[in-house]
């Protein structure tokens, strides 16, 4: 039993190894004491990387309640821990039905033998490992940021994030102690938050690269069979009529999929964007009170990027997903459907009729996973920080 999950995907890989050394993944066959200790593991880690941070956090909340420029500097960390604590609970909750959609997308993707489904799955592949990049490098230059930002503030001993702790954290040595353990646990916790949300995004691209598939194996349904007279005979009859019932069982099984991702995902989901709209505002809106420290307004304004890139995979593979979806309906077309005979027809028109419904994915129900609702986020949050300007103008 290695450390390293295996599968076909590198972000699935990376994603469910990270989660698994974190003790959100537990092995396969882990009974008994084993399976207590990993437990505990889990726990243990869950505070030591996000349960400390949101009580200290929630607590000095409660202290400056009434100013709201550290209102924001202390609520733009503190809701992205909330809801990643959320995805963690929906993770361990739904986790055996989620490893039953990764070891299906896994086993269907591997089962690509010509060229251009290998092309297919490659191409899937690419696009999530881009995701994957921009995503954890995006975090990691934020936290850097944050990091490097502390040690040039004017106040001595300033830690990376707000917190309230009870005793005085700008003495030695408890400044250094603070400050180590700040920095030791916000690195691994946004490891694991771009791990699960690569996860989830990369298994919406694989079910989009599964009804890729179905689509070009629909368009060569009769590539390999010469034709003659402009007609099929009655044994490639049978042969095209099986290969479209296999295309069939593949979309239904891909839909299938598409459907058990909205059940694991959609509250999370939802959760997020909400978070993300707020965050996104919060983080713009202190970003007009740096001006002293150019490398913590530069950290802020990574941060800004990082927060808005974690919407737009969500959005734009949802988005491809129901692209996809609709195009398995014209890839039943582009096969030589008039060689066949009435009943052959008859089948593709109904494959056809039953592959003009789009697939798509929604949060909670309240706004589905596409390129619009990523502007309408965008623009939401650019109204909630207006308010805000004009509120602290106020004040």
């Amino acid at each position: 039993m290695g450390v390293v999950v295996e599968n076909a995907n590198f972000s699935i890989r990376f994603s469910l190894t990270c989660l698994k050394i974190f003790g959100l993944w537990a092995p396969d066959g882990l009974e008994g004491w084993k399976r207590v200790l990993y437990n505990c593991h889990t726990v243990c880690v869950f505070m030591l990387l996000l349960g400390i941070y949101i009580i200290t956090q929630l607590v000095d909340l409660c202290m400056i309640w009434g100013n709201l420029p550290l209102m924001t500097a202390t609520a733009f960390l503190m809701c992205t821990n909330l809801v990643h604590s959320v995805k963690i609970l929906n993770l361990l909750v739904r986790r055996e039905r989620i490893r039953r959609i990764v070891e299906e997308n896994d086993e269907m993707l591997k089962g690509a033998d010509t060229d251009e489904e290998l092309e297919i799955v490659q191409s899937c592949n690419r696009g999530t490992n881009i995701h994957l990049f921009t995503f954890f490098s995006l975090s990691m230059l934020t936290l850097v940021g944050f990091t490097v930002a502390a040690s040039l503030e004017s106040q001595d001993n300033q830690l990376p994030y707000r917190a309230w702790y009870p005793y005085d954290t700008s003495k030695s040595p408890a400044y250094e102690l603070t400050y180590t353990h700040q920095v030791t646990a916000i690195i691994p916790a946004a490891c694991l938050n771009v791990s699960k949300d690569l996860l989830v995004v990369t298994l919406i691209a694989q079910c989009r690269c599964r009804l890729r598939l179905v689509s070009q194996r629909l368009r060569c349904l009769c590539a390999d069979l010469c034709v003659e007279n402009g007609r099929l005979t009655a044994m490639q009859e049978s042969l095209v009529m099986n290969r479209l019932s296999n295309c069939v069982q593949q979309h239904q099984a891909a839909l299938q999929a598409v459907e058990q991702l909205q059940e694991c995902f959609s509250e999370p989901t939802f959760a997020q964007f909400t978070v993300s709209l707020v965050i996104i505002c919060v983080t713009a809106f202190q970003l007009t009170f740096l001006t002293n420290n150019l490398v913590r307004m530069m950290s802020m304004a990574c941060y800004l990027c990082t927060m808005s890139e974690q919407v737009f995979i969500y959005c734009y593979e949802g988005n491809e997903l129901a692209v996809e979806s609709e195009q398995v309906c014209g890839a039943v077309y582009q096969f030589p459907w008039y060689s066949c005979s009435a009943a052959l027809r008859r089948s593709a028109l109904v494959v056809m009729t039953r592959c003009r419904r789009a697939a798509s994915l929604s949060a909670a129900g309240f706004t589905t996973l596409s390129l619009t609702s990523f502007r309408s986020i965008m623009k939401a949050s650019y109204t909630f920080f207006t308010v805000l300007r004009q509120v602290n103008e106020r004040n």
